[in-house]
């Protein structure tokens, strides 16, 4: 009967360790299998705003995307301004560099990185409430298509150039005012 007992024992020793085993492997691989939203993947290098007494301005860097999947940024918000478009900005018809509202948004790659830089793509701010002055910042919220987000500060910095207009022509944005 002890040599029974003893073979028991042992086997439900070994049970009991078999369960703590796949439960912690259990744990590991849900915790594994979590997707990370696209607001948890992204990051913004070298931000910055451009100064402006009232009107229009614009927001550039460079947003990275540390996730293997594609993620879309379909919109940005600001205390700083009422009216925020995500921005490219294309040759018409006849030459002429426009700024349009991007549609569906910006995708940064997988792995990737995706510019927002003066004459190209760009976080566009409309109908300043107050001036955009240097040296102060500016806090944007990016909104992903799978409606997380991500929080980031810009400075605002003094810069002359990319003067583009929209693609209708009625609003002209002269980054030298």
């Amino acid at each position: 009967m002890i040599v029974r007992t003893k073979t028991t024992t042992r086997f439900g020793v070994l049970l009991v360790v078999a369960a703590f085993a796949l439960t912690g492997c259990a744990t590991s691989t849900q915790a594994a299998e979590q997707p990370v939203t696209a607001g948890e993947a992204v990051t913004m290098s070298d931000a910055w705003v451009k100064s402006a007494e009232s009107g229009m301005s614009a927001g550039f860097g460079e947003l990275s995307n540390d996730s293997d999947q594609d993620v879309t940024v379909v919109s940005a918000s600001t205390d700083a301004s009422p009216m925020i478009e995500l921005h490219e900005t294309v040759a018409n018809d006849s030459g002429e560099m426009v700024m349009r509202q991007k549609d569906g948004g910006f995708v940064i790659p997988a792995g990737g990185t995706f510019d927002l830089e003066p004459g190209g793509n760009h976080i566009m701010l409309m109908g300043l409430p107050s001036p955009l002055e240097a040296g102060g910042d500016v806090t944007f919220t990016l909104t992903f298509s799978d409606n997380s987000t991500y929080e980031f500060t810009a400075p605002v910095k003094d810069y002359s150039g990319a003067n583009e207009n929209y693609q209708d022509g009625d609003m002209n944005m002269d980054m030298d005012q």
